[in-house]
Formats: structure tokens, C-alpha cells, sequence
């Protein structure tokens, strides 16, 4: 007969202890740890050109963009996830996490993009704070944006020769998918 193991429920307070600590990222759910895997060049590429554009953006305004390490509470779900890309434009004191996004952003790799798109999203569609969700694949040219409006959520494909514009506070800027991509295989 194998040996069994139980898995330990941590709480949220263990789980911020034991990160601060880790040497590899984990992501939080209702208790339990994920390690995060590492991400490909192109990956990171998409996520420092989405980065890149929100920082010059967020100039003189009281506003933060996030890379990566930056983790996100959701306190009505129990977990902390860490964003590909996240802008927050409220003050928020807990220097570890933020839990009032205005955009969140996620390259879509193989191996996490069912995650992205199902367990994340349905997270993320209740944080009040958030009016996009912007999801990039890191395979091929191609975007998807998530907008609140007043009536709920829009969903619309970045085209070749399309624009979004983003407005979260005072930030505005606009991206299109020669931005989202710039410098990588995948340019035009």
C-alpha cells in the first residue's frame, strides 16, 4: 500500500510569510500553493512592451504599473495571483499586493493559457476596480481585450490594423498589436 500524504491549508498570513522566503514564485488558491513556471523569452518580451507603454503612460499621474512580481490579492476568493502585467490607479498600503487593478494583463503560454482564460478570468471579472482584461497569445499575433462598460463585459480581438484604447483614471494610452509585439519573432 503507498504512503499518504496530506497537504497542508495555509493560511493567507503562512502564505505571504513563506514567498517572501521562496526561490520560486507560487501562486495562492483557497489554501493551497501553485509553483509558477518560467516564462520564454518572447513571453517576457510581450509582457516588458505592454509594461513599457503603461510606464511612459503613468508619468505624472498617481498611478502604478507592475511587471510579473507584483502580487494580486482577491480577498473574496482566497488567492493571490501574479499578473503578467497589472496598472492600478487607487492607493493601496499593503506593500506585498495589490487588490485594485484597473487593467490586468496575461501572456498566454501552452501550459497556463486554460488557467488564464477560465480560472483567472473568473476571478478577476469581479474585482470592482477592473475595466480590462487583457489576454495576449505568445505564439501567434493575436489579442483579446475584456472591457466593463456600464451593461457588463465586451469582449473584442485585437486586429492587424486596430487600436484599443485604454483608460484607466487619469492614464490613457493606446495599443495595438505592432506594440504588443514589437521586437520579437513575432513583429510585422
Amino acid at each position: 500500500m503507498a504512503n499518504a500524504l496530506r497537504k497542508t491549508r495555509l493560511t493567507e498570513d503562512d502564505y505571504l510569510v513563506l514567498e517572501a522566503e521562496a526561490a520560486q514564485k507560487s501562486e495562492y488558491v483557497n489554501g493551497e500553493t501553485y509553483l509558477m513556471a518560467g516564462a520564454s523569452a518572447r513571453h517576457n518580451k510581450i509582457a516588458g512592451n505592454l509594461f513599457a507603454r503603461l510606464h511612459s503612460a503613468i508619468r505624472g499621474t498617481p498611478c502604478d504599473a507592475f511587471i510579473s512580481d507584483m502580487k494580486l490579492r482577491i480577498a473574496q476568493y482566497r488567492v493571490f495571483y501574479y499578473p503578467d502585467v497589472m496598472l492600478t490607479c487607487e492607493e493601496e498600503g499593503n506593500p506585498l499586493y495589490r487588490e485594485a487593478p484597473c487593467l490586468i494583463a496575461e501572456v498566454l503560454s501552452p501550459g497556463t493559457a486554460g488557467i488564464d482564460e477560465r480560472e483567472k478570468w473568473l476571478h478577476y471579472r469581479d474585482i470592482p476596480s477592473l475595466s480590462y482584461y487583457l489576454l495576449v497569445a505568445s505564439d501567434r499575433r493575436h489579442a483579446r481585450l475584456f472591457s466593463r462598460d456600464a451593461e457588463g463585459w465586451l469582449e473584442e480581438t485585437l486586429g492587424e490594423d486596430e487600436v484599443v484604447n485604454i483608460q484607466c483614471g487619469p492614464v490613457k494610452t493606446a495599443l495595438s498589436l505592432d506594440d504588443l509585439f514589437e521586437r520579437t519573432d513575432l513583429s510585422a
